[in-house]
């Protein structure tokens, strides 16, 4: 047989697993081992490690998804609290977002390239519909490190600076612009040197940032943007004091910079409101989108930005910023705007607030039962970090809450914060069996580490 035949023969028996509606124990035994064996030598040995399904059991290989949960080959239910990093805000494989994408790909899945796509100029509408303020002007992209670039790129062009001003712990992506505005060295240093002229100033701090802008307008440099996430996620769910947005904004105007807002994960309802931003009542110049914004179901990003900023050199040149072969594809347009429709139908953005506000609840009550074992919980809606004394305590929790069949995962890679981001339609019995689960977990790290009842190590 020749490689061509084998390789036809290996495909036809994975597109026969993937039609089948029920799978046998011998080949369940059999895709859960070529996983594993594929992942080590195709994909990345180093990523089975930092799998909780691969290295605390026996592997578990996810097959099957609905609402709040995450269903392995065998029929292992996971309550899902991890919530792909916040792309599930709508549930797992939603029905009404499903329904739409598949009379989509019934006519049309991809553009051609040359012919007006219809669904990319009623995402536009929509999205500039439910943004705050006079955010206008629509791009789409395919991930959240493409839409950071789009922004880095507008606000340059917009504004003719040269400099951004970013914030320590800031995560952004890891495409080489984006991982430049990162605020951690671990992804930072294997790329240096990186994209120049970027500053790094305190989260929060909105003092420190005015001092930065200022010393590089007095020494003749120019600032293009002022770039942060209106909560940090990567950096272990970080709510910056109140007003911190507003006074940026103000900072940004005095000094004729671009703002950018990166709600890739903040955004699409997560934290109580659409975005973030309009908590505290502020429009950004740029706000990037992403995640949840697809529905759970496609990978569709973008940015937004207000009218000023679409200068007329981009409409003269209108590939200038970007031209991304599926960018605003009308599979993944179709999908966003199903994901839209749900969201102010089912007012997604009360649920996030509402059932973020019991399980934060349920999570200090846990903190005050074990002062040895937890230094902090907080967070916004369904955006919930919870911080652990050391990360190794923080592992220990987070496997024995995967024991317990709850997802969860860490942050600035490690355990020591684990992050809450269940679907919005998660019911508040699952909410119940989530803290009860991470109960039992918290008793046995305390037993394993010996921490007993007082509340310093």
């Amino acid at each position: 047989m020749t490689k061509k035949e084998n390789v036809i023969k290996d495909l036809e028996k994975v597109i026969k697993f993937i039609h089948s509606d029920e799978l046998t124990d011998a080949e369940k035994k059999e895709i859960t081992e070529e996983t594993v064996s594929y992942f080590d030598t195709y994909v990345s040995p180093g990523w089975l490690k930092y799998r909780k399904s691969v290295s605390t059991n026996a592997a578990v290989v996810e097959w099957k998804d609905y609402g709040a949960y995450c269903t392995g080959l065998y029929g292992e239910e996971f309550i899902d609290c991890l919530g792909g990093f916040g792309i599930y805000t709508c549930g797992h494989r939603n029905p009404e977002i499903i329904d739409t994408v598949k009379a989509q790909l019934e006519h049309q899945a991809l553009h051609s390239q040359e012919l007006l796509d219809p669904l990319r100029g009623y995402l536009a509408k929509a999205v500039a519909d439910i943004t705050p303020g006079d955010l206008e002007k629509c791009f789409f992209t395919n991930g959240g490190a493409e839409a950071v670039e789009m922004a880095l790129k507008l606000a340059r062009i917009a504004t003719g600076g040269k400099w951004f001003i970013s914030t320590v712990g800031a995560f952004h992506g890891k495409s080489m612009g984006a991982v430049s505005m990162g605020g951690k060295g671990t992804y930072r240093v294997p790329y240096a040197p990186m994209v120049q002229q970027v500053q790094h100033v305190e989260y929060g701090n909105a003092t420190d940032l005015r001092k930065a802008i200022k010393n590089l307008h007095t020494v003749g440099e120019s600032v293009a943007a002022v770039i942060l996430e209106p909560i940090q996620g990567e950096a272990g769910i970080i709510v910056p004091p109140a007003g911190y947005l507003k006074e940026v904004r103000e900072i940004c105007d005095e000094y004729h910079v671009a703002l950018i807002f990166d709600e890739i994960q903040t955004g699409m309802g997560r934290t109580g409101t659409m975005f973030r931003c309009e908590a505290e009542g502020v429009t950004p110049d740029i706000l990037t989108f992403g995640k949840a914004f697809g529905g759970g179901i496609l990978p569709i990003t973008g940015i937004i930005c207000r009218p000023h900023m679409w200068t007329e050199q981009l409409i003269e040149n209108p590939w200038l910023l970007g031209s991304p072969t599926f960018g605003g594809n009308p599979l993944a347009c179709s999908a966003a705007i199903a994901t839209i429709k749900y969201m102010l139908e089912h007012d997604i953005p009360k649920q996030c607030a509402e059932k973020g506000e019991y399980l934060l609840k349920g999570l200090k009550d846990l903190a005050k039962k074990f002062p040895t074992v937890i230094s902090d919980v907080r967070g916004i809606g369904l955006m919930i970090g919870l911080e652990f004394v050391t990360s190794d305590i923080g592992y220990s929790v987070a496997k024995g809450m995967f024991a317990r069949r709850v997802m969860t995962a860490g942050t600035l890679v490690n355990s020591k914060c684990i992050r809450f981001e269940p679907a919005a339609v998660i019911t508040y019995d699952d909410i119940d069996q989530v803290l009860a689960r991470l109960e039992e977990a918290l008793d046995d790290t305390k037993l394993e580490f010996n921490l007993g009842n007082c509340e310093t190590l």
